[in-house]
């Protein structure tokens, strides 16, 4: 027992000794083991690495292999654009082209790059040839089958020649869709649209080869029988026939390039081209203000404001060769228009008919007494004629041109127009009286002005001119001595010598004609003025005389038994002779007021014109009353100014308004 006990302590340091040395041997085989691990792990992902690595380089290197694939297959004579590997082949060709792009920095990418650009030019090549096959086979069938049904190549698109031209050629065409979808699709890069540019040409060449017979023989058919406004309707309404069943197609075929009208230029511009040229000829020899303005109408009105709006881009190309139309219309337009009134209102030679006032108005009075009612034609008809000439060119022109070439128009029509008419008063004075030329001036200016009113323009126009008045003082000064020819530096130097000053002279016709008006009318007051109270005015001009006389001789200390008598003793101013001047001006207001008030009736119907231009008249009429009246009241006695049996202004002023 105690042997047992004596050993007992040392077997458990050593169990323990064994527990800990077992311990140290897990710990280390677990460490081992975690460090194996972890190695498998980092072994594990480097080969991960490695794996994603070459890939990337593969997927990065197949752009590059791809190069034997497809140049095996575009060079292979099996391949052809109908090939269902054609097109699939050509996207990655053209991905293998963006890579290598992008990546210039690879090794060998300008090598590549240029080699399979070439394989794209061949591919692109192809396309062309197919496209240029495909649509002459399709022109070829749509001719047989023209001939086949008995019509010619000239024939009109109509019926059945409209349903092969257009339905025939689609059908037959209709392969080149897909690639043509392809191109388009791929516009976004140069070379495509390079292809796709002469896609459009080939197809526009085709259709042009097609149609062209048919539109140039339908217009020729429109020139024989038509006049050249309707030849300008009828031609642009079939025009855009055209265009819409051409735009229509060409979208079939173009979807994404048909908005844009320039692609179809070179089919378009040519139809129209035939209608421009028959159009020509005809509107040169044109010289018919009421037709030219009918094809302004035509052209800018109905075709251009309203069918190719109406109708949109498929008739967008017409647009550029309407435009020259109406331009060619305008251009021709304004100097027939100027040839007009050059000839009919600036060099217009009046008739005796023509000149034939007051009888043309006293036989519209005539007729409207019988007829009961005043047609306005009848009205016009009494108008002179180049007034009527002048306001029938402006109201056809001025919803016809331009504002600034209508101003020029307007402005030289209106002065020539005033001038005539001015010229025409002089003939009528002589034939009949000054004032039946008088109120025809008035009349006519009247109107002249009433009927230019409506135009929203400014009859204002700015001539500029080259002075060269001064040259000559340079000259002399040069030849004097006084001044030096080479002298650069100064201001006599050659090129200030030579050079021309600019003057600018501005001319309203509204204004010259309002001047011409007023002045007219002035006239006219001061005549009837002088026609009814000239021995009123012509007394109290010889009073004024007579005192003025009578002044200086005072101031001059001189003495005349003449003068210095009583106004009311003088010969002239005797009662008597104031009694029987008052006779005669009441003479006059009486009977020849009246003669001259039934003349303004009938030279100007406008109750408020006369009204206008009789106030003046009356004012001055009743101003002479007033100063004779007051010469009486100073110089006369009441019993002789009672003798003498002039007015009162009261009665007189009742009087004149009694004439109205």
């Amino acid at each position: 027992m105690e042997s047992f006990n004596k050993y007992l302590p040392l077997q458990v340091d050593d169990t323990l000794n064994l527990f800990s040395e077992l311990q140290s041997l897990h710990q280390s085989v677990a460490t081992k083991t975690k460090t194996l691990h972890d190695a498998c792990d980092r072994l594990l992902m480097e080969k991960q690495r490695l794996i994603e690595f070459a890939d990337a380089l593969r997927s990065k290197l197949n752009y590059f292999d791809e190069l034997e694939n497809v140049s095996t297959s575009f060079y292979s004579p099996n391949m052809s654009i109908g090939s269902t590997q054609f097109l699939p082949l050509l996207k990655r060709l053209d991905d293998c082209i963006s890579y290598v792009e992008s990546n210039p920095q690879y090794a060998e990418s300008a090598v590549y790059l240029v080699k399979f650009r070439q394989l794209q030019s061949r591919a692109l090549g192809m396309i062309r040839s197919h496209v240029v096959s495909v649509l002459k086979g399709a022109s070829s069938q749509v001719q047989a089958a023209i001939r086949s049904s008995g019509s010619s190549k000239t024939a009109v698109p109509e019926g059945v020649e409209a349903s092969v031209i257009y339905v025939r050629f689609k059908a037959a065409a209709s392969e080149l869709k897909p690639v043509l979808g392809e191109i388009e699709s791929r516009s976004s890069r140069k070379e495509y649209v390079q292809i796709l540019s002469e896609c459009h040409k080939l197809y526009c060449e085709q259709r042009l080869y097609l149609v062209k017979g048919i539109v140039q023989q339908r217009i020729s058919e429109f020139a024989k029988k038509e006049a050249l406004p309707s030849l300008t309707r009828s031609g642009c309404a079939y025009l855009m026939e055209v265009c819409q069943f051409e735009h229509q197609l060409f979208d079939y075929f173009f979807p994404s390039s048909s908005s844009d009208v320039t692609n179809m230029a070179p089919l378009i511009d040519p139809l129209c081209t035939y209608l421009y040229d028959t159009l020509r000829p005809k509107l040169i020899h044109e010289a018919n203000l009421d037709s030219l303005c009918e094809l302004v109408d035509i052209v800018k009105v109905e075709v251009l404001g309203e069918q190719l709006s109406r109708r949109g881009e498929s008739v967008a190309g017409l647009h550029p060769t309407l435009q020259r139309i109406l331009a060619d219309i305008h251009e021709r337009l304004t100097f027939c228009a100027r040839t007009h009134i050059r000839e009919e209102i600036a060099n217009y030679r009046p008739s005796d008919e023509d000149l034939d006032y007051p009888g043309k108005l006293e036989q519209l009075v005539e007729t409207t007494s019988e007829a009961g009612v005043v047609d306005n034609s009848d009205i016009i008809q009494t108008w002179y004629q180049p007034l009527e000439k002048t306001v029938s060119c402006l109201s056809k022109l001025y919803r016809c041109l331009e504002p600034t070439v209508f101003t020029g128009l307007a402005q030289e029509a209106v002065e020539f127009c005033s001038i005539s008419i001015q010229n025409a008063s002089k003939s009528i004075a002589k034939r009949s009286t000054p004032m039946d030329g008088q109120l025809f001036l008035i009349k006519h200016l009247l109107l002249l002005r009433e009927q230019i009113a409506p135009f929203d323009i400014e009859f204002s126009v700015t001539h500029k001119e080259l002075d060269f008045s001064h040259l000559l003082e340079h000259l002399r000064r040069i030849l004097r001595g006084q001044a030096s020819l080479f002298d650069w530096s100064r201001s006599t130097s050659l090129a200030r010598t030579l050079s021309p000053r600019i003057l600018e002279n501005q001319i309203d016709a509204k204004k010259e004609l309002e001047k011409s008006l007023k002045a007219t009318c002035e006239e006219f007051i001061m005549s009837i003025t002088k026609l009814v109270v000239d021995p009123m005015l012509s007394f109290v001009t010889k009073v004024t005389a007579v005192k003025v006389a009578l002044s200086s001789a005072n101031q001059g200390q001189k003495s005349d038994s003449v003068l210095a008598r009583p106004l009311k003793n003088q010969a002239f101013a005797s009662p008597d002779k104031v009694t029987e001047l008052v006779k005669k001006v009441g003479t006059a207001i009486q009977q020849e007021l009246p003669k001259v008030l039934a003349k303004m009736k009938l030279y100007l119907q406008n109750p408020s014109t006369r009204m206008i231009l009789f106030k003046p008249i009356k004012t001055n009429i009743v101003e002479a009353h007033v100063q004779l009246q007051s010469l009486l009241n100073s110089e006369y006695s009441a019993e002789e100014i009672q003798n003498i049996g002039m007015l009162s202004i009261q009665e007189l002023q009742a009087q004149l308004d009694g004439l109205l």
